[in-house]
């Protein structure tokens, strides 16, 4: 009985958990500053505002919108994304300012690409900010019509290409569109330029505070965006999208939103074995954020957590308001 004690257990799982250098050495997922993308909200007043839906975030004018890019660069993120607040008195029911070619999204571009070649920039491809209802396409007979506004997208990547953004994401869940817009750019001579389908983006409860922001929920309707973005109770239904975005010429998927959908981005990356980004979106920021500030939550533990959390799960970068945060910390290490 002694003896048999005396090798009881053979296998002792605690030995590796014993001394942190251990555990980082057998830690099967890391993180880095490279894993994420930083997403600036930039606007067309010469002020800056808070968003008051999400402490520590604002919209920054064009300089500061810059400053922020490469304050995110020397802290080793490889790429921003940009998101536009559009005036009401430039909105309409056609959403005519995303083809501006002098529009602010345009001339945070030029100004990163002219300033900092090497900085990735991510333009997202939809007319949510522009329009009028807040709609990510054109509106006929209450209807978000999905032809007419692919058409219109294409012209709208192609002038964010033009630009000399690295990368185009198409977030407005039209039928082809991916398609469509790489036939169009490369027909442009745009054939270098990334597309990263938001294959993949449920209609969720946890975009207000990002519409918030970009002034763009005003009009929605009954059914809200429904019509296209995906139904949260499916997950076949994903894999369907991320295969279509795949055969129709697709370079990078997103999964949106984060978090609370790890099953989907799981599975998405598992099935597919393609470049998948998942988007931390503005909902989950502000409910952290304010958890982190009322003491609840330790801010560098709990990034931590749901940051190697979206690692495990197989996300290769991740869109998080937190980035600037989380690569701080992980600088100090």
């Amino acid at each position: 009985m002694n003896n048999y004690l005396s090798n009881f257990p053979l296998h002792r799982p605690r030995r590796l958990r014993k001394k942190k250098w251990i555990r980082n050495l057998v830690r099967e997922n890391t993180i880095g500053p490279n894993d994420f993308i930083f997403p600036i909200f930039v606007t067309y007043n010469n002020k800056s505002t808070e968003i008051k839906s999400m402490p520590g975030v604002k919209r920054l004018n064009i300089e500061e919108a810059f400053d922020l890019s490469q304050i995110a660069k020397e802290l080793g993120i490889n790429a921003v994304a940009i998101f536009p607040e559009v005036p009401r008195n430039i909105k309409d029911e056609s959403g005519k300012e995303a083809l501006n070619r002098h529009n602010i999204v345009c001339r945070l571009v030029e100004k990163i690409k002219k300033n900092s070649p090497s900085l990735g920039v991510i333009c997202d491809i939809a007319l949510d900010p522009y329009t009028t209802s807040g709609h990510d396409g054109l509106i006929e007979n209450s209807k978000v019509v999905n032809d007419k506004t692919v058409t219109v997208l294409c012209e709208q990547a192609l002038i964010n290409a033009e630009a000399g953004c690295d990368i185009v994401a198409p977030s407005d869940m039209m039928d082809g569109r991916v398609e469509k817009i790489r036939n169009y750019l490369d027909k442009n001579n745009k054939e270098e330029t990334l597309i990263m389908s938001y294959a993949v983006k449920y209609s969720s409860n946890l975009y207000g505070p990002f519409r918030s922001a970009v002034s763009a929920a005003s009009e929605l309707g009954p059914d809200q965006k429904k019509t296209y973005q995906m139904d949260y109770g499916n997950i076949d239904e994903a894999l369907k999208e991320a295969s279509l975005d795949i055969k129709e010429g697709a370079d990078i998927l997103l999964v949106k939103p984060g978090i609370m959908y790890l099953d989907v981005l799981k599975e998405v990356k598992n099935t597919f074995k393609y470049p998948t980004f998942s988007y931390q979106v503005s909902g989950e920021y502000s409910m952290l954020k304010h958890a982190i500030l009322s003491g609840e939550y330790n801010e560098k533990e709990i990034l931590m957590e749901t940051f190697l959390c979206f690692k495990r799960a197989g996300a290769d970068a991740i869109i998080s308001y937190f980035a600037l945060d989380i690569a701080k910390i992980l600088k100090k290490g």
